[in-house]
């Protein structure tokens, strides 16, 4: 990762040769192979280890374009990629559960703390001037306070069958909200943003980490308590009855295969720790937005402004090799 070498490590040391003692016992770091989601925190995640891994560790890093189930097909089939990050388990279901059961793969941590947040939320100002439209029940009393109107998620999104599912258990319309059903994330990302930024009312489904969860700050509306069951229930398009639960907070996975694990440690035991702040991530999301950045150029904002926070992922030697980008600010 050139570019940002020379944008986030000018003066880092260049010669990357020797890891630590327990390393080399080890074996040199050698090849990594990381999957490459295709969403933006995603590719923020990567990025960032990618450059500590590189720069730190001296390994030679590949990104793999994938999403999640063609990784998890990947890994299956052929062993690769080593690393998969910023994997939903909530979307990766039972295929991802196999490797797991069968000894293929082993998960590190969840990279994001809490996880992926779902929701349906109305923007703060409107929670602070409404108290009543925290809840759903407030929003069912009130639903000229918020424009009469539910944001949906476009077909196709797991979101759009939960979603769809709990208007029909809360019986919703029937409160005098009409369901506005998006055809585009782009539609639905834009609508929040119109209302927010001339401060007009609007409540719909949303989720993080995402760039207008990060530039806006909006006030979840509580739907009642999680239910496992019945959320379960509500993912299902068939669902009869449906029974209304809150989202729960979704894992969002980093895991590696059993082999690469077993082969490199030191390089697992960074992955075990790279974790980032949900609420952080959407920052860094809203920061790339606004000044229309890269990917790379985001890892390097993270990089030389939250030092803190990723040196304790890395060791005694990445620590050494990446002091002067350390000592900087």
């Amino acid at each position: 990762m050139r570019k940002l070498t020379m944008i986030a490590a000018a003066g880092a040391t260049t010669c990357l040769t020797a890891l630590s003692a327990q390393a080399q016992d080890a074996g040199q770091c050698g090849e990594v192979s990381i999957a490459q989601m295709n969403w933006a925190a995603a590719e923020v995640t990567t990025k960032v280890a990618e450059f500590l891994l590189e720069q730190g560790y001296g390994c030679d890093v590949s990104l793999v374009q994938s999403d999640t189930i063609p990784a998890i097909t990947s890994v299956a089939e052929n062993g690769e990629p080593d690393v998969v990050t910023n994997l939903w388990l909530n979307s990766a279901g039972d295929a991802y559960k196999k490797l797991e059961e069968n000894g293929t793969m082993k998960r590190l941590t969840s990279v994001l703390d809490p996880g992926g947040v779902e929701g349906w939320w109305i923007p703060t100002y409107l929670a602070e001037e409404h108290p009543e439209l925290t809840t759903i029940e407030g929003v069912m009393e009130n639903p000229e306070l918020v424009g009469g109107t539910f944001n949906n998620c476009p077909d196709g999104w797991g979101c759009r069958v939960v979603s769809d599912n709990l208007v029909r258990a809360l019986d919703l319309e029937s409160s005098g909200i009409e369901v506005f059903n998006h055809g585009s994330g782009e539609t639905l990302a834009s609508s929040m943003g119109s209302a927010v930024t001339s401060e007009k009312p609007w409540f719909g489904y949303y989720w993080g980490p995402t760039v207008p969860m990060g530039k806006y700050d909006m006030t979840q509306v509580k739907l009642g308590d999680y239910n496992e069951d019945a959320f379960a229930n509500l993912q299902n398009q068939d669902a009869d009855d449906p029974q209304v639960s809150e989202f729960p907070a979704a894992p969002i996975l980093t895991s590696v295969t059993t082999d690469f694990a077993e082969e490199n440690p030191e390089v697992t035991e960074f992955f075990s720790k790279m974790n980032f702040k949900t609420d952080t991530m959407s920052g860094l999301l809203a920061w790339q937005d606004e000044n229309n950045a890269s990917a790379e150029e985001t890892a390097v904002h993270f990089l030389t402004n939250n030092q803190d926070a990723w040196s304790g992922w890395i060791n005694d030697a990445a620590k050494e090799k990446l002091s002067n980008l350390l000592n900087q600010g």
